[in-house]
């Protein structure tokens, strides 16, 4: 049986918006992302090991909303997330999500935390861990198309993992590349805010796009992509939803998937035949497949994130605050002394004397 980060009567450990801002930074961004790179490449290594679906998502006209459940046998974690990017123009986050951790012999859940950060770090050591095995040898620029709230994580991810020591921001809205500028300016890396995605693309040989519109769009095209390069495209998410003109993607020497079932129905590879080939990352891993067989190969990541990399990021965290006991405990689950008399706990409540307000 699993052992628990505490016993599950007292509660369930939770970490909230501000605990977990605390927990990271105290660890650093960098090596949080440096830890979960090793943590996703021993879970893909057993990747046979988890029980896989795509996740359930329920459309709108102005977003999606999803869960994402996935389980190893011994635990089984789950997201709540959406995507709406109309929300910024309510001031509001394009993406809320939370997680769950649960044991899966007793059912008891064994962490509820909040996901939006939890989410860009997994997603930056998810892209990094690819291009650790994708991209050209030495590579020392990035391309980052698409300054929201990713763009930072991906940027030291690609520097804590790759070593890139330069990062050409490009958005179609300036203050959000300018953000991005000013939360790198202290990080080691050279930042250059570029007025055009050809003047951020000539030269890189890493291009990450993770831009949010809903739409089918061509956000990198054909003609300004080079051999040779590692293409990380992390925004598509949901049907009717791409970045990659769909001629880079025939053009691939090698397309990478995370779990094919769900890419084919949320990635960029939606635009092509259901026979396009590609390959599941797991394979590359296990050196089944070669990520590129020279220098000159363009390979793709179709990226869309996938439950067992959230599975890999909270049993991260389970262990990170194991460490540093800075967690809530939420009274979430009912524990009166009788398994079988839930009733007793509402019975006892109205027998105690209520204070009298003043």
């Amino acid at each position: 049986m699993l052992n628990f980060i505490v016993p599950p009567k007292q509660g369930i450990p939770f970490i909230s918006v501000q605990t977990m801002a605390k927990v990271i930074s105290d660890y650093g961004v960098e090596q949080c992302i440096t830890d979960l790179v090793d943590a996703l490449e021993q879970d893909f290594l057993r990747w046979e090991k988890f029980e896989k679906s795509s996740r359930f998502a329920s459309h709108s006209k102005d977003g999606v909303i999803e869960l994402m459940p996935v389980s190893d046998g011994n635990m089984f974690a789950c997201k709540y997330v959406n995507g709406h990017p109309i929300n910024t123009k309510r001031d509001l986050q394009t993406v809320a999500a939370m997680g769950i951790l649960s044991d899966v012999e007793t059912g008891y859940p064994i962490l509820l935390t909040e996901m939006c950060i939890l989410t860009a770090l997994r997603t930056a050591a998810t892209s990094a861990m690819l291009a650790k095995y994708c991209a050209p040898k030495e590579a020392e620029t990035l391309a980052l198309i698409g300054n929201g709230a990713q763009s930072e994580f991906q940027a030291l991810g690609m520097k804590a993992i790759i070593g890139i020591s330069e990062v050409r921001l490009y958005d179609v809205d300036p203050a959000a590349s300018k953000k991005t500028a000013d939360n790198l300016s202290n990080s080691g890396l050279k930042i250059v805010i570029c007025n055009t995605l050809e003047e951020a693309v000539l030269g890189a040989e890493i291009i990450t796009t993770c831009t949010a519109d809903k739409r089918n769009a061509t956000i990198l095209r054909d003609n300004i992509v080079t051999e040779g390069v590692f293409i990380n495209a992390i925004g598509g998410d949901c049907p009717g939803k791409t970045e990659l003109d769909k001629n880079i993607l025939m053009r691939a020497d090698r397309v990478i998937v995370e779990f094919e079932p769900q890419t084919r129905i949320e990635g960029d590879i939606q635009q092509l035949s259901s026979d396009f080939p590609v390959v599941e990352f797991h394979r590359i891993l296990k050196g089944e497949v070669p990520a590129r067989t020279s220098a000159n190969d363009l390979v793709v990541f179709d990226g869309v994130g996938f439950a067992s990399e959230d599975f890999t990021a909270l049993v991260f965290l389970r262990d990170l605050i194991s460490k540093q006991k800075g967690y809530e405990l939420l009274d979430m689950i009912a524990q009166q002394p009788d398994p079988k008399n839930l009733y007793s706990i509402v019975n006892n409540y109205s027998k105690t004397p209520v204070p009298a307000m003043a």
